[in-house]
């Protein structure tokens, strides 16, 4: 999964939706942009989920949203207050890249890229031989991204992929259903990634999101996955 943003409550629903679970993976950005960035950093915590740090995770912790349009500023800002010391160290303590070998399998995980691994977007449209050069330079299996709120899937050579889960809470590609991917390995072998898509109380989120004082527009995407 990727890309929660201070939203517990389409978190839920998802973990509502995968079932039991031997692994937690998590391509960063866990706070900013909607209400609830304490809570939803506690529950991913509580859950042990194996997370890379995400620029709004960063930026959160460090009052620093440079760079980021009026609205994600001032929810930069309104996140920032309400981390405790402890929340900022935990987020800027996460590590910017993750490999590790599930039952065999080689899995490289970042935010962003392996070149920028927390700032650089990569969206479906990225040329395959970008792709194939992120496989050969991570030396993984499975190559995982998150940052656009996009999911997608590519196998830029034959066996190896690169996977974008989507946003569990912000999606942007016109679906507002969380999304996320359900992920089957054994014996060494990938034997299914599955995009999955599961509805959840968009209205709670958005009455919240105006009930703080954050910006009105963060409430409409919501309902649009914009």
């Amino acid at each position: 999964m990727s890309d929660i943003h201070a939203n517990p409550i389409a978190l839920q629903a998802v973990l509502n939706d995968s079932g039991p679970f031997d692994l937690l993976l998590n391509a960063g950005d866990i706070v900013d942009y909607n209400p609830w960035p304490v809570e939803s950093l506690a529950k991913v915590r509580k859950l042990g989920a194996i997370s890379v740090l995400g620029n709004h995770d960063r930026d959160s912790a460090l009052n620093a949203p440079i760079g980021y349009n009026p609205y994600a500023i001032i929810s930069c800002r309104w996140t920032h207050e309400r981390l405790s010391p402890s929340d900022r160290s935990f987020l800027l303590a996460l590590p910017r890249q993750m490999k590790l070998q599930v039952d065999g399998v080689r899995i490289s995980m970042f935010h962003g890229s392996p070149r920028n691994p927390v700032d650089e977007y990569i969206t479906p449209e990225c040329p395959t031989e970008v792709l194939r050069g992120f496989l050969q330079y991570t030396k993984a299996q499975l190559l995982i991204l998150g940052h656009t709120h996009i999911p997608f899937l590519e196998e830029p050579l034959p066996g190896r992929y690169v996977l974008n889960p989507g946003s569990v809470g912000q999606p942007r590609d016109g679906d507002p259903r969380a999304s996320y991917a359900l992920l089957t390995i054994e014996g060494g072998d990938l034997l299914r990634l599955e995009h999955r898509r599961v509805p959840y109380e968009v209205e709670k989120v958005a009455e919240e999101i105006l009930r703080v004082g954050l910006p009105p527009f963060l409430a409409e995407r919501l309902y649009y996955g914009m």
